[in-house]
């Protein structure tokens, strides 16, 4: 149904790195999915969610979420930021240093509900932090409340802007999982720009391959990469992206750190210590691939 779909087609002269770049973009998105946007910098991924909210206006296209109508140069609409229902999480998470945590996130609504604020708070874990300002919050604290600012006037469209990229691997696990704990308490339709692969695996419903301004796939994250970059390489290390249970055996999907994707077959007691987002090697034995968890 018309209401059930966000639709998009928009397109957008760029100047980047290497010269002048047409960015032209047009897809269908189910309302309550959650999208990641792939691919090299300067490939227009942060400027598709900046059309979205309202803060960069295309050429020219149409922007439609259900039945409202966002932007058509058609029809000269251009609906200003603070009338498209979106949240929005920055790159360097943008809270204002002078407001406690609990402000911080307040301010995010546009009608003040506290009982939404305090039940934000205790599901991203700052419950304790309510009263202290950012500058004395870790990197990972200042995400969370960075996310759930961005969900405190309930949004329709979630947009996060490489949310997890300043922070090390430990706190990225971490976060990822906020991101989808998120994603399915609040239902909004959530687009996320990533160009770590191991990251679109964990979070993507949908993955929109982004390459020179153009989309060069979509769909389902095994369906744009696995057919084309399954390695045969032997002994690479790389992340457990997923983990699932066939009839007898279990399917990992294992990304390395070249951006390689990996299927292992592996039985019960093969990962009995693994979970998805651990480290591992990957490695050959009389042919059979074997994987083994490396560090912590």
């Amino acid at each position: 149904m018309e209401n059930d779909i966000i639709y998009i087609d928009v397109q957008k002269e760029l100047v980047s790195a290497y010269g002048r770049m047409q960015l032209k973009i047009q897809t269908s998105i189910p309302v309550g999915e959650l999208v990641v946007l792939f691919g090299e910098s300067g490939a227009g991924k942060t400027t598709i969610l900046r059309m979205i909210a309202g803060l960069t206006s295309p050429d020219k296209g149409i922007i439609k979420v259900g039945n409202s109508v966002w932007y058509s140069s058609n029809d000269r609409i251009n609906m200003p930021p603070q009338q498209r229902n979106i949240g929005f999480v920055f790159q360097d998470y943008a809270l204002f240093p002078n407001m406690a945590v609990f402000k911080n996130v307040a301010y995010g609504q546009k009608y003040k509900d506290k009982t939404f604020i305090d039940e934000l708070l205790h599901n991203f874990g700052l419950t304790e932090f309510a009263n202290r300002k950012p500058e004395k919050l870790s990197g990972g604290q200042k995400q969370r409340v960075a996310l759930a600012r961005a969900l405190a006037r309930k949004p329709q469209f979630l947009l996060l802007d490489e949310p997890l990229s300043a922070l090390d691997a430990g706190i990225r696990t971490a976060l990822q999982n906020e991101i989808l704990k998120a994603h399915s308490i609040y239902k909004a339709t959530t687009m996320l720009v990533s160009h770590d692969l191991a990251e679109v695996f964990r979070l993507a419903q949908k993955v929109m391959l982004i390459d020179n301004g153009k989309a060069k796939g979509f769909g389902r994250p095994d369906d744009v990469f696995i057919n084309n970059q399954i390695s045969g390489k032997v002994q690479i290390a790389g992340t457990i992206v997923k983990i699932q249970k066939q009839d007898t055996f279990y399917l990992l999907t294992v990304v390395t750190g070249m951006n390689q994707i990996i299927k292992v077959t592996a039985y019960e007691n093969d990962i009995a210590d693994l979970t998805e987002g651990d480290k591992v090697m990957v490695f050959s034995k009389a042919f059979n691939p074997l994987v083994m968890k490396i560090g912590n």
